[in-house]
């Protein structure tokens, strides 16, 4: 089964793309999972229990764990072994944003895709394919190249007005980077994109030039993005294409199943 299948079969067994993002910031954990041993892991284990009857995805940003060093670490495979002991038909995305030359990237796709076993990770593209070939080659593995990412400062970048490698025409980056990754770095379809719901526009031309791949889609929520006009901008000729990715909205709320259910419900209602 292709990793894009294995989203596919998740979003359709529970009919939602919502992915809940662990993000679990020490700082605002509870204070009651503070006392015990494994706090963050308690912590996921919480939420995971809230709201996994409406995802089709989890998401973890690495540096929230990393910034606790060792401890952090041994808390987000704790995670990830327990994902994927109960709930192994959940897609799992580590957000690493990952770029390096090919023989470092050797050591991340070790410790990413067979230590932690994550289904899925960001990286940049701004070293090329040959860079993240050792990424590329995992037919089984999920490679999420950013592309028209949701912060505010995107476009100092993305939206430079950059001459077309094999035409002669000209057009922002993140155009480019659509069309490479869709027509040149796709070989294996375990390719996807990351593109912010804070730019529907710009996704709804992103679709037209890619097809049916996947986006992960961040700025839904706090960021501010429409996610009735995500829907109608992203969504594939199947009703998928689309991970719609909240994390402080949900797992720091006053009732994280609660939030999970009405965004996966605002997401059926849009569709």
């Amino acid at each position: 089964m292709n990793i894009i299948d294995k989203y596919n079969k998740r979003a359709k067994k529970v009919d939602s793309l919502l992915c809940v993002g662990l993000d679990a910031d020490f700082a605002k954990i509870p204070k009651r999972f503070l006392k015990k041993k494994f706090p963050q892991f308690e912590f996921n284990k919480w939420i995971i229990e809230e709201t996994h009857e409406y995802a089709a995805a989890f998401k973890m940003n690495s540096a929230f764990y990393e910034a606790r060093g060792d401890k952090g670490i041994k808390e987000l495979k704790m995670t990830m072994d327990y994902l994927n002991k109960n709930y192994p038909d959940i897609f799992t995305i580590l957000d690493a944003k990952r770029a390096d030359i090919g023989n470092t990237n050797n050591g991340y796709v070790t410790a990413i895709f067979d230590w932690l076993n994550f289904d899925a990770v960001t990286l940049h593209p701004y070293l090329g394919k040959e860079a993240l070939q050792p990424f590329l080659d995992r037919k089984d593995k999920g490679c999420i190249i950013l592309c028209r990412t949701s912060n505010p400062g995107a476009g100092e970048l993305q939206d430079l007005n950059v001459k077309h490698p094999m035409f002669d025409t000209r057009m922002p980056l993140w155009q480019i980077v659509a069309e490479k990754v869709s027509r040149d770095w796709n070989k294996n379809k375990n390719c996807l994109l990351v593109v912010g719901a804070t730019y529907p526009k710009e996704m709804k031309k992103i679709r037209q030039i890619v097809g049916e791949m996947t986006f992960l889609v961040p700025g839904i929520g706090a960021q501010g993005g429409d996610l009735q006009a995500t829907l109608k901008a992203g969504l594939n000729s199947k009703g998928l294409g689309l991970i719609i990715h909240s994390a402080r909205g949900i797992i720091f709320s006053g009732n994280p199943k609660l939030e999970a259910q009405k965004l996966r419900d605002e997401i059926r209602k849009y569709k």
